[in-house]
């Protein structure tokens, strides 16, 4: 019986395609995990987005006109605050309430009550806040109000190749009409 043994370059070869072979799957998980990580910051920042959309857009759609201008300017539905990066408007519980871009940490807050709130997460940058035309807000005509809201925000992280952003915009008319009854 003869014992067959593999020679140097024989084990050369086997060494250096294993090597190809894991170089090569190595290149696949790390892109896989690279692409997972960008899927979850995606749908991290439209789940943030669309929450803070639907919470405001929901407060602007129930505002009510300020007949005695103990909030905002009499008879007036909504009005621009914080050099056009915020809108305030009696909510319809009776309370002042304004939504505001703070350019210096690039985050949306909420003021009610005299107590500002942080609406977007430390981990997001609003780019833009921007309000729709105020001349389709109705002031005191008896028109039916509605705001256009831009909002352009990104994931903010250690790596911005990873970081998703998005544009949207909405406009939202207020529910009650604006009529004298």
């Amino acid at each position: 019986m003869k014992n067959r043994a593999f020679t140097l370059i024989e084990i050369m070869v086997a060494v250096a395609i294993f090597a190809i072979l894991l170089t090569t799957f190595t290149g696949f998980f790390l892109s896989a995990v690279q692409a997972q990580r960008k899927a979850l910051a995606s749908q991290e920042l439209i789940d943030n987005v669309s929450y803070n959309l639907e919470y405001m857009s929901r407060a602007i759609r129930m505002a009510r006109k300020d007949l005695a201008g103990d909030c905002i300017s009499m008879k007036n539905n909504y009005e621009i605050t914080q050099q056009g990066r915020g809108i305030e408007f009696k909510n319809y519980q009776g309370e002042c309430q304004e939504f505001f871009w703070n350019n210096s940490d690039n985050r949306l807050y909420e003021s009610k009550n005299e107590e500002v709130l942080p609406l977007t997460p430390a981990g997001l940058e609003v780019l833009s806040f921007q309000l729709g035309p105020s001349d389709s807000w109705g002031q005191g005509q008896e028109t039916q109000s509605r705001v256009t809201l831009y909002l352009e925000i990104k994931g903010k992280g250690e790596k911005p190749e990873l970081q998703p952003e998005i544009k949207i915009q909405t406009t939202i008319s207020q529910r009650n009409l604006n009529v004298s009854y």
